[in-house]
């Protein structure tokens, strides 16, 4: 496909002048920072937000000493403005005059808050207009901002729920916290249609919503609906620049939250974009290019079937070329894509194009999300993403080549599925459902492969029909010639929603750094190990905007292990849980060498990196000597931020760490779908 779309949009791109970052951001070996470096706050200005920090902190402390039940569930919401002023101060993050200014209004509000909540009071929590909430994530335990447009009518004490549109900001390097907190007290978003609460997520820093920044849209949502009464059914995912790539990601990868999406502008897809765009020359390994199937929306986009979506882009915007892209895979697809476009318009959105939008997804919302479809479409590279609506896929037979299912509820009890590289299928129609309603007894599936060819055969089974709830489900698995009905889980490791890999995966739920405390194999290599540690944790806070939970190796705990995913620093010597599981991982590590399968290498040259289900809890994963895999030269474009290695890899280290990789990559690879080794690369 993007060969094709090269050849589509080569014509009318070509003209256009070089953009995005520009092409000194093309050099891997000068990489600016980001964030930037920020201007000198005057000593007074300083010493006025040290102190008031101080009082803050010292606030927080005595409300973190309160029993009650409300305190820790808003403790949050006050957390927010010391974190915030603390970077900002601690590493140099105000960029001009302006936001020392709203800093302090900023403390102003954390100080108010935390003497109202001691005082038992929380007015910010029954407020309309502007208001900034926060929530602690579950990945690393810090408090996170969000922003909300609470419209005037929305009454506190009424049970009917409202709309809830998401909208996702643009890119902005300086848009750290204190800077996105106080935008989102000031300044109202592009829209505030009626009867809608509108969230902003911070989505950590600026990602493009991907990785840790895309559950922190998740999280905030879920905030969102536990403290304001939510319509479900009347959630729309929206944005515009760098959100409208973030929106198209979302849109794709979760069809069944939203009742409609409404990407504006941003990139879709990876090579095309920076191809285009950032002038950039790309030479991607074969593993890279296999991972751009993670965020490239046009693989996915029949999810879209599901999912009503109006796109917008200017007309001589440059960024209009994400919308075309999927424009073209949607039409491959028989599918036609509602494409507002501003007339006239670079990188903004047109006054006229704005009620054009706003009137479509008013008429949208008033039909809702359709929670179960009779009609499903369904494609997926990677059970990251396994389900819309009703059906689920629970087993791949290849990771990172497409995976499809087209399911549709025909008459008299009727489903029928087809599919391709799927191994697992969950169908699950809830409670109240009604495209099975009346029926009894069985309900029959047939089955067959989506490209059926010669010798191909339907298959049907008979499954029990609803209970008495009209609830509905079965389980299929595939035997390698048939389906069959059900399967047990057993013991056997398998990847599966949530536990498949890659490395960058262990990053999307709760972590717990583990740095090494014995006697190193290699000191060389547990010099590198400790170096890698060290860029992780300065990188998670600079990029991700968190702080990483670390302990040592013999301070590990049987909570840390039952709930977190633990990324292992050093070698079998130096790192005690390292060393307990050892002998439990496909790739071997002795003090002479690491032995992959039939590939030897020495092991005072040599380290592996490896994510793998953790031997001490196979419901969690274990990383080996990685952080996120993406490094300084990605944070330069958005399109560039992702994954840079799959499930293992090994690194020379005679090579000194780049913004680019850890070393030299002298061996990587996938596990297969039991998470053992594939056959070395000839």
């Amino acid at each position: 496909m993007h060969k094709l779309l090269l050849l589509v949009f080569a014509f009318c791109l070509a003209a256009l002048p070089a953009w995005a970052d520009g092409p000194a951001d093309n050099i891997a070996s000068n990489v600016r920072p980001i964030p930037p470096e920020g201007i000198e706050v005057p000593a007074d200005d300083a010493d006025q937000l040290a102190q008031g920090l101080e009082r803050l902190d010292d606030l927080i402390k005595k409300l973190k000493m309160r029993r009650d039940a409300r305190t820790p569930q808003l403790l949050p919401d006050v957390e927010i403005y010391s974190r915030a002023i603390h970077q900002a101060l601690k590493y140099r993050e105000f960029y001009k005059p302006n936001d020392i200014a709203a800093a302090k209004q900023t403390l102003t509000e954390g100080l108010n808050r935390a003497e109202a909540l001691l005082d038992g009071k929380a007015p910010w929590t029954t407020q309309t207009g502007l208001v900034v909430r926060g929530y602690r994530s579950k990945i690393d335990q810090t408090v996170q901002p969000y922003g909300l447009e609470i419209p005037a009518n929305y009454d506190f004490a009424s049970a009917e729920p409202f709309r809830l549109d998401v909208w996702l900001h643009g890119r902005g390097e300086r848009n750290t916290e204190a800077n996105f907190i106080a935008e989102r007290a000031s300044r109202p978003g592009q829209y505030q249609p009626e009867r809608t609460i509108v969230l902003h997520p911070f989505g950590r820093y600026c990602n493009a919503f991907k990785f840790a920044g895309e559950i922190d849209v998740l999280e905030s949502m879920d905030h969102v609906k536990g403290n304001y009464r939510i319509d479900d059914n009347r959630v729309a995912i929206r944005g515009f620049s760098m959100g409208g790539a973030g929106c198209w990601q979302m849109a794709v990868h979760y069809p069944s939250l939203f009742f409609a999406a409404n990407p504006g502008a941003g990139f879709s897809e990876t090579p095309l974009f920076l191809d285009v765009f950032q002038n950039e020359t790309l030479e991607p390994t074969w593993y890279e290019k296999t991972l751009w199937q993670w965020y490239d929306c046009p693989g996915y986009c029949i999810n879209l079937a599901n999912l009503p979506t109006v796109a917008y882009s200017g007309e001589i915007d440059k960024q209009k070329q994400a919308a075309d892209v999927m424009e073209e895979a949607l039409r491959q697809e028989k599918m036609n894509l509602t494409h507002v476009i501003g007339p006239d318009t670079k990188h903004a959105i047109h006054a006229d194009s704005k009620k054009i939008i706003s009137a479509k997804l008013d008429a949208i919302a008033e039909a809702g999300r359709n929670k179960t479809p009779r009609t499903i479409q369904f494609a997926t590279f990677t059970l990251r993403y396994p389900e819309v609506h009703w059906i689920k896929v629970c087993g791949l037979q290849e990771h990172w080549k497409q995976a499809r299912v087209l399911a549709a509820v025909q008459d008299y009890g009727r489903v029928a599925i087809a599919t391709d590289n799927v191994s697992r299928l969950e169908l699950n129609l809830p409670a109240g459902q009604d495209i099975l309603q009346g029926i009894r007894g069985a309900v029959t599936l047939s089955l067959s492969p989506i490209a059926a060819g010669a010798g191909s055969k339907r298959q049907e089974l008979k499954v029990p029909g609803p209970e008495t709830d009209r609830s509905w489900s079965c389980k299929l698995q595939w035997d390698g010639q048939q389906w069959q009905v059900g399967w047990t889980d057993g013991d056997v490791l398998a990847k599966v929603p949530g536990l498949q890999g890659p490395i960058d995966d262990a990053f999307l739920d709760s972590f717990v750094v583990v740095s090494p405390t014995g006697k190193a194999n290699n000191e060389k290599v547990h010099a590198w190990a400790v170096g890698e540690m060290e860029h992780f944790v300065n990188e998670w806070r600079r990029q991700f905007r968190g702080d990483a939970i670390v302990r040592e190796d013999n301070a590990i705990s049987d909570a840390d292990i039952a709930n977190s995913n633990l990324i292992l620093f050093g070698d079998p010597g130096s790192n005690s849980v390292l060393a307990k599981i050892a002998d439990k991982l496909p790739i071997q590590w002795t003090k002479d060498e690491v032995k992959v399968g039939e590939q030897t290498f020495k092991a005072n040259e040599n380290a592996p990196v490896l994510i793998y289900p953790n031997p001490l809890n196979p419901k969690k994963y274990v990383v080996i000597n990685s952080g996120f895999t993406y490094r300084e030269y990605a944070y330069l474009n958005n399109a560039r931020q992702v994954p840079k290695l799959p499930d293992w890899a090994v690194v020379d280290i005679n090579t000194p760490p780049d913004a680019l990789w850890p070393g030299k990559i002298v061996a990587a690879d996938f596990f297969d779908e039991a998470w053992q080794l594939k056959p070395a690369k000839k």
